[in-house]
């Protein structure tokens, strides 16, 4: 009889459930709607951050620094009237936002943004850091 008996696994279906959400034939199709940051090092000088923005205009797009942190929101809205149409009013919208903490060298006075072909471009010069150095261990001389 127990050899017949079967374990069960509450977990299994999980399994099942990430491979049809997540499998390759799914995210081709979302990959070139869904906007992508990279954020990477130019030497030691800066940090860039670049944000693909493909279906916002320039205007749609705010670059702030808040507390430590580079903040870029897009915000696109689209309004449409048509009178032959059943509808009054037909509105659309879509946003996008990050937020990067910024490193303690980041100097954001000079902070410059560029937007290109879809593409926000965000420059963040870095201050040269102090060097450490050394310091030298004395001995003490203790009489007993």
């Amino acid at each position: 009889m127990a050899r017949n008996l079967v374990r069960f696994d509450p977990l299994a279906g999980l399994d099942a459930l990430r491979r049809e959400l997540f499998d390759d034939a799914l995210l081709p199709v979302t990959r070139g709607r869904i906007p992508t940051t990279d954020v990477y090092m130019e030497g030691d000088k800066s940090l860039i951050v670049e944000a693909h923005l493909p279906n916002f205009d320039e205007k749609d797009v705010t670059v702030t620094v808040d507390r430590g942190a580079l903040v870029i929101q897009a915000e696109r809205r689209e309004k449409e009237e048509d009178k032959e149409k059943k509808y009054v009013i037909r509105e659309s919208s879509s946003s996008f936002y990050r937020s990067i903490v910024l490193p303690e060298q980041a100097d954001e006075s000079k902070i410059a943004a560029d937007f290109v072909k879809g593409v926000l471009k965000v420059t963040v010069p870095l201050q040269e850091s102090a060097s450490p150095r050394n310091i030298s261990i004395g001995t003490s001389s203790s009489s007993s």
